[in-house]
């Protein structure tokens, strides 16, 4: 009896010890000093998922992090994806992020006024994104923001949320449309956005900006607006590598504000938030023309005199500063 007795302590005292240093291995530093960024494959089983972690040195003992996943019945639900690990993560912690599924999320920031063309050299520049873009994208569908992005992500998943993005806004702001608009449906909403975010960066400018085209529409009178120039100009791509002389006013396109009333028949970069309000709420003024002033902003007159007048001293100023 008292053998027994004896056993039965040793066994439970192995037992116990055995629970304590199992905690004391799944709870030290992991064997990395800095922050890591890891890939766990898609389909990987835990054991191939422990593999790796011990192969990138973020785990030292790939059998003890499968006996966690095992005992806390995570061994099935494990994520796949790029992790990333802070220095010197214990294995509880590994498997928690791994289990939790947050991969590591990586930015692009799409500037407000970049046409289609120059979206897609900012997209296929990134190597971790996987396939070809094979979405048909017109001008004006893509909303400029900061969008999240993983690891071998595919490149058409990107800009598919960047199309659902527009859809909303345009959605949401068309509602808030002023009254009597010359403005017949949301793409004309976005052709008229996109010209306002190629004439102007600034905020306080862009309802006075899009005032200007707006009564210039109900007048009849043609949009005669450089940037709808320079996009047929470019092919869509938005910009050319010189100035806009007179002569380049005539070009045969349909995107030439200068030869044809109304709007163009397209959207000539991606507006941004801003630019669609403004488009959708004008300033009442009585402006019907714009010019730089030197500042980085415009002076806008009521008259063509007065306008004339303004681009003398724009020339002037401009003369100045050579």
């Amino acid at each position: 009896m008292k053998k027994l007795s004896i056993i039965f302590w040793v066994l439970t005292s192995f037992i116990i010890g055995g629970f304590f240093y199992f905690n004391y291995l799944i709870s030290i530093p992991g064997p990395f000093s800095e922050n890591k960024l890891v890939v766990v494959p898609k389909g990987a089983s835990v054991v191939r998922t422990a593999y790796v972690l011990k192969s990138e040195s973020i785990i030292d003992n790939p059998i003890i992090f499968r006996i966690l996943a095992k005992i806390k019945a995570q061994d099935t639900k494990l994520h796949a994806g790029e992790f990333e690990f802070p220095a010197g993560a214990s294995v509880a912690k590994v498997l928690e992020i791994i289990v939790s599924g947050k991969t590591y999320q990586r930015q692009l920031t799409i500037a407000e006024g970049l046409t289609v063309k120059q979206i897609f050299e900012k997209i296929n520049e990134i190597e971790v994104l996987t396939g070809e873009i094979s979405l048909k994208v017109k001008d004006g569908e893509l909303l400029p923001d900061t969008y999240n992005y993983s690891k071998n992500d595919s490149k058409d998943s990107l800009v598919l949320r960047m199309r659902e993005s527009m859809t909303k806004a345009i959605d949401e702001l068309w509602e808030t449309r002023q009254d009597g608009l010359p403005i017949k449906n949301k793409e004309q909403a976005i052709i008229l956005a996109s010209i306002i975010e190629r004439e102007t960066g600034i905020d306080g400018e862009r309802g006075k900006v899009s005032s200007v085209f707006v009564n210039r529409l109900r007048k009849g009178m043609r949009l005669q607006t450089d940037p709808t120039v320079i996009y047929a100009m470019s092919n869509g791509y938005g910009e050319i590598n010189r100035k806009l002389y007179t002569n380049d006013l005539k070009i045969d396109s349909p995107y030439n504000t200068y030869k044809n009333y109304g709007l163009p028949i397209g959207a000539i970069s991606n507006p941004g938030i801003e630019s669609i309000m403004a488009a959708l709420n004008p300033e009442d003024t009585d402006y019907l023309y714009f010019v730089a002033n030197g500042t980085g902003g415009h002076s806008f007159s009521k008259t063509l005199r007065e306008h004339n007048n303004r681009v003398i001293e724009w020339k002037r100023f401009k003369k100045s500063q050579k």
